[in-house]
């Protein structure tokens, strides 16, 4: 009996165990926030990846402004255009007023001229000259509110031989802006161009080139004030601005990821990364800022890196098809 019960022991001891089909599957279950998908599989789902090159950007602020019209400064260059015209005119007549009066004072002296001509003439010569004066006194006039609110720079291109520089913004091709800054903000005296949009949107935004600073500013915002000219093919006058402006302080490295690499899962924004021919690797990224051509990550994604560009909501749905337990669990 003994013997019996011994032997039985061992031949259960020794009968092998086979792991189920639900045991073998879990072994093979991929990491978290990783996708093993096959080379036939990424084809037929047009999946595809840009490889990540370096770049590098200044840290930015955000400040508004407006699309200002230019007919104030053309109707200041009209106006001097007119005293100029009137001044040429008046010189003219002072000129020919003093040859008038040199001849009747040869006239008097000689006895063929009488006194009251002379009186006259003279008359005439001092009005010419008012005249003159006059016309001088208001083209400076012209220049000093010119400047007073439009700053030199622009002032010269309405009231100089620059004139032609305000075609631009005639024909339309041009728009020009008000970059207002917040009131604790400066403008890097290294920076001549800023990014802009009407919308609000960073990677839409066009560049602006900067003109000048503003000799006045927002009664509101209370900050420094600069004039910039951008392309106006969206961008009409009285439109408000969104502007975008690099910080002083070091350059940021980092790499730009376009737009649709960016997806969205549980209010947190991922990419994904191919680590392998089959193989694919959820990233989140922390902090990311729009920019022209996608959005700028400074950290938890590095150059040389294939990213996803087309694909990666398919990605995270096999991902997360993966994580749903098998109804034999």
């Amino acid at each position: 009996m003994n013997a019996f019960l011994i032997a039985c022991i061992f031949i259960i001891n020794m009968t092998p165990v086979f792991a189920d089909d639900d045991d073998e599957a879990a072994t093979k279950a991929p990491e978290s926030g990783v996708v093993f998908i096959s080379a036939k599989t990424q084809s037929a789902a047009g999946l595809q990846t840009v490889t990540l090159a370096p770049t590098s950007r200044y840290a930015e602020f955000t400040a508004y402004g407006k699309a200002l019209s230019i007919q104030p400064l053309l109707e200041l260059r009209h106006r001097y255009l007119v005293a100029q015209a009137e001044r040429r005119s008046a010189a003219a007549k002072f000129a020919q007023a003093g040859q008038d009066i040199k001849r009747q004072q040869d006239l008097y002296r000689e006895g063929a001229a009488s006194k009251r001509n002379l009186q006259l003439q003279q008359a005439q010569w001092q009005a010419d000259k008012a005249r003159v004066e006059t016309s001088s006194v208001q083209g400076k006039a012209v220049i000093d509110e010119a400047r007073l609110n439009w700053g030199e720079k622009l002032a010269g291109w309405a009231l100089t031989a620059e004139s032609g520089r305000l075609e631009a913004f005639l024909s339309g091709a041009q728009s020009l802006l008000q970059i207002t800054l917040p009131a604790d903000k400066q403008l890097p005296g290294d920076i001549d161009s800023i990014a802009v949009d009407v919308s609000g949107n960073r990677s839409s935004a066009i560049k602006a080139q900067l003109i000048s600073a503003a000799p006045q500013t927002d009664p509101i915002a209370q900050g420094e004030s600069y004039f910039f000219q951008a392309d106006a093919k969206h961008i009409r006058s009285g439109m408000r601005v969104v502007a975008w402006i690099p910080e002083r302080g070091e350059n940021q490295s980092g790499v730009v990821i376009p737009k649709t690499a960016l997806i969205w899962y549980l209010d947190q924004a991922f990419v994904y990364v191919k680590i392998a021919a089959e193989q694919f690797s959820r990233r989140a990224i922390g902090s990311f800022s729009a920019t022209t051509g996608g959005y700028f990550v400074a950290q938890g994604i590095h150059e040389g890196e294939h990213v996803v560009i087309t694909g990666g909501q398919m990605l995270l749905s096999e991902e997360l098809k993966g994580q749903i337990p098998d109804e034999n669990d």
